[in-house]
């Protein structure tokens, strides 16, 4: 496990986020002051390129040197410092580098805090750490988080508006096909036309016909006469025999 001298940032940058090529090993930084615990992760995740720093502070003096794939935070560290107090800022340097929690000092409502959020972790583990347990969400944050999460949120985004446009097309083109058939039946028509009738015709609200026949008339396609804007939707129809429908 290496730990790079400690570095002042002044105005601190956002360090590059890479995901790793298969012939790259995954770089895991930990943020842990406990050498006993420090060993334990070493042992556990040797098959990872391992960075440690003690502190807040040193941890984010060496994101610039080597973007981590993954961070685990111990939330006691040396000096007083709290991990959790560094998550914001971590989070603003790497924003899309999934960060694993692990205390056995924080409660429910800090770990419900930690975990929400723009600048969250994506897990809580409590102390003692079960090993495999620790692996497992290790491997998880590398495979559905970080990039890839991020690559599925811009999917999702494109497809929901591709489904957007789709909506709006089709109803387009509805409304343009329902507004020509109005126009071919009350063009050549005697009289005004059965606003309640055409609505039954085209399975719409009379307020649609009504908003059908203006746009016709607002287009120059139909005369003024055949439905003056100042007609209210609760006119009754001229042949209706329901007033109220």
């Amino acid at each position: 496990m290496t730990r790079p001298p400690d570095t002042h940032l002044a105005g601190r940058p956002r360090a590059a986020y890479v995901l790793p090529t298969s012939m790259e090993k995954p770089r895991i930084l930990i943020i842990e002051d406990d050498e006993l615990q420090a060993e334990i992760y070493e042992d556990a995740l040797s098959d990872f390129e391992l960075f440690r720093a003690c502190t807040g502070r040193e941890a984010l003096a060496m994101l610039p040197k080597a973007a981590p794939h993954v961070i685990i935070l111990d939330h006691i560290l040396d000096d007083g410092d709290l991990g959790l107090d560094y998550l914001p800022e971590l989070k603003e340097a790497l924003p899309h580098v999934p960060v694993v929690v692990i205390s056995g000092a924080i409660d429910v409502h800090e770990q419900m805090e930690a975990l929400q959020g723009p600048r969250r972790a994506h897990y809580c583990l409590t102390k003692p750490v079960d090993i495999e347990d620790l692996r497992r969400t290790i491997a998880t944050a590398l495979h559905e988080c970080g990039e890839a999460e991020i690559v599925r949120s811009f999917e999702s985004l494109e497809r929901s508006r591709r489904a957007d446009i789709h909506d709006l097309l089709s109803r387009s083109t509805d409304r343009l096909s329902r507004q020509n058939e109005i126009l071919r039946m009350v063009r050549d028509a005697s009289g005004r036309p059965n606003i309640s009738a055409l609505a039954r015709r085209f399975s719409v609200a009379r307020r649609t016909i009504i908003r059908d026949l203006h746009e016709l008339i607002r287009r120059g396609q139909l005369p003024s006469a055949v439905y003056p804007p100042w007609e209210g939707e609760g006119e009754h129809d001229p042949g209706d025999p329901n007033p109220t429908t």
